[in-house]
């Protein structure tokens, strides 16, 4: 039996949301799998060569970790196939799309049978907080929260059809470790409450379509001011008006943003571009949408039956 799984990408916080909102990228990881005498993994795609092709590969470790949780020193090998699609370094997911592709492959070795919300509970005690991949599992917008007992609640939300959303992709990557650490060890209350305020704004406004919420839904005060200095016009962009406009965000940790607009004004993404540009950068517009599809898992009759998935159909 062979095996493919399909992740998407995913955009966590969405402003005010810190570690409990995330949002789904229609840009993929792609995995297939079979037993093997021997592991062997090969890579292609988007970032191909920073991704390695050894069991030091994030999905592989992931798949070992579940494993010795289970008691199982070491697993069967398999031959791996990753197309990855899901820039790197940038703030959308890869790592928690890499760790739902390891939760699944350890789940269909070990025959434990796990559904979804099983795969979440893991996945998101591996990442060490819920909002990305609640997101890749689920599909959409989802807000998530895990409890005392390490199980993630998670409820998903769609985006309302006259919003749009795209990705704008830097030139320069920002290590998620250098982002966490520009943080603060606390927040005032008057940070705490500014936040709660506009994240609940956030939900119902996402829920009901209604956007005279925006940007005011976008503010935070958590993660973004203190991010600023890590990502070359962050400031100006976060200030960002225009007709069509709902806001824009850091996409998870960054450098990526994350642009809310109302249909027929895709064109925002572009003021976007010319401030990254205003600072020495380059950077594309991913117009992907959200994935609603989320965490795909298919049976493979025959290992030369899967066909590669063309390049263009992630939405790059």
């Amino acid at each position: 039996m062979a095996w493919s799984i399909r992740v998407p990408a995913s955009s966590a916080n969405l402003g005010p949301g810190f570690d409990s909102l995330g949002l789904a990228i229609d840009v993929p990881l792609l995995c297939r799998f079979r037993a093997a005498e021997r592991l062997h993994i090969r890579v292609r795609g988007r970032d191909a060569a920073l991704i390695p092709e050894t069991e030091s590969n994030l999905i592989w470790q992931t798949a070992l970790r579940v494993g010795r949780e289970y008691k199982q020193e070491t697993l069967p090998p398999i031959e791996l196939e990753v197309e990855n699609h899901i820039p790197l370094g940038k703030g959308l997911g890869s790592s928690a799309a890499a760790l739902t592709a390891g939760v699944v492959i350890a789940d269909k070795l070990l025959g434990l049978g796990w559904k979804a919300p099983r795969i979440l509970d893991e996945a998101a005690q591996l990442e060490g907080h819920p909002d990305n991949v609640a997101a890749a599992v689920m599909g959409s917008i989802v807000a998530s929260a895990i409890d005392g007992h390490g199980q993630t609640r998670a409820v998903r939300l769609e985006l309302p059809e006259h919003f749009g959303v795209a990705v704008v992709v830097p030139d320069f990557d920002l290590p998620t470790s250098k982002a966490r650490a520009a943080l603060p060890d606390g927040y005032s209350k008057r940070d705490t409450v500014f936040n709660v305020q506009r994240a609940a704004l956030l939900v119902a406004a996402l829920a009901t379509g209604n956007s005279a919420a925006f940007p005011l839904a976008f503010e935070d005060a958590l993660h973004q001011p203190y991010r600023a200095r890590l990502v070359a016009g962050l400031e100006e962009i976060l200030k960002l008006k225009a007709p069509g406009l709902l806001g824009c965000t850091l996409s998870g940790a960054g450098p990526s943003i994350l642009v809310f607009f109302e249909r027929g004004h895709e064109s925002v993404c572009d003021l976007v571009c010319q401030i990254f540009r205003m600072h020495g950068h380059e950077s594309e517009v991913m117009d992907a949408g959200v994935d609603r599809a989320g965490l795909v898992i298919r049976s493979i009759e025959s290992w030369q039956a899967l066909e590669p998935q063309p390049a263009d159909a992630s939405g790059i």
